[in-house]
C-alpha cells in the first residue's frame, strides 16, 4: 500500500558536499533541495530547483541521510516552507540526533518550525527584486543561534541592509550574515564597506563556489 501524500516531498536533489555558508561553513553536510519556489530573485543560483521533483518517501530521504554518515543536515531550495511535509522531516531528523539547518527566503511564516532547528533566512534587498515579500512577524520566531542573510547586489542594497539592520537592532535577535551576490558584487568591495561601518555583522562567501565553482550538487 502506498504512503499517504503528507509523506513525500518534492525533491530537486540531495547531495553530501561541504557547508559553504553560514555559522557551519566548512563542516561536511547532507543537503536536502526541495523542488518550488513562490519567488524569483534577480540572482538566484537555483533556478533548476524552480521546476517540481521527483516525489521521494519521507522515510527514503531519512534513510539516504542516515546512510551518509553526516550529522548536519541543511533542508533548502527553492523554498522548503512551500511544501507542508517538511514539518515532519524536520521533527524526525530532530528526532534522530541530526542538526538541523533549515534556509528559507523570509516570506513564509516560521511559528511551526521546529525551535530546535537552525534557521537561515534571507532578508530580500531592493537589488533582489523581491523586498517586498518579507514576512514580518517572523523576526519573533528567531533567537541569537539563527541567521539573518542579506545578499548584496552592490552599494545601494548594502546602504539599505545597513539602514534595516540598525532600525531593527538585527544583533539582538540572530546572527546577522552579509553576502555578495555572484557577478554583482565583489567579495572584496563588500569587506571593505564593511570595514567602512564596523557594525556586528559576518561577511559570508560561498565556500563550494570558491571550491568548485558552479557546479550542480555540491
Amino acid at each position: 500500500m502506498r504512503p499517504p501524500e503528507s509523506d513525500f516531498l518534492n525533491i530537486s536533489e540531495t547531495f553530501v558536499s561541504i557547508q559553504g555558508e553560514g555559522l557551519d561553513a566548512g563542516l561536511p553536510c547532507f543537503f536536502i533541495r526541495l523542488s518550488g519556489c513562490n519567488l524569483r530573485c534577480s540572482y538566484c543560483d537555483t533556478r533548476y530547483a524552480y521546476e517540481p521533483g521527483p516525489s521521494i518517501p519521507l522515510q527514503e530521504l531519512i534513510d539516504e541521510w542516515k546512510g551518509s554518515g553526516v550529522n548536519l543536515v541543511q533542508i533548502t531550495g527553492g523554498e522548503p516552507l512551500l511544501q507542508p511535509a517538511v514539518y515532519r522531516l524536520m521533527h524526525e531528523l530532530l528526532r534522530m540526533g541530526a542538526k538541523v539547518l533549515l534556509e528559507t527566503n523570509g516570506s513564509m511564516n516560521l511559528s511551526q518550525v521546529p525551535f530546535k532547528v537552525i534557521k537561515i533566512v534571507d532578508r530580500k534587498t531592493p537589488g533582489s527584486g523581491m523586498a517586498g515579500s518579507w514576512f514580518p512577524l517572523n523576526l519573533r520566531y528567531l533567537n541569537s543561534g539563527d541567521q539573518i542573510k542579506f545578499v548584496l547586489t552592490g552599494q545601494e542594497d548594502f546602504k539599505w541592509a545597513v539602514s534595516e539592520v540598525a532600525r531593527l537592532e538585527l544583533w539582538h535577535i540572530a546572527q546577522i550574515l552579509f553576502s555578495p551576490a555572484s557577478q554583482f558584487l565583489a567579495p572584496q568591495s563588500l569587506a571593505e564597506l564593511m570595514l567602512d561601518i564596523r557594525m556586528p555583522v559576518r561577511l559570508q562567501l560561498q565556500l563550494h563556489k570558491i571550491l568548485w565553482g558552479r557546479r550542480r550538487g555540491i
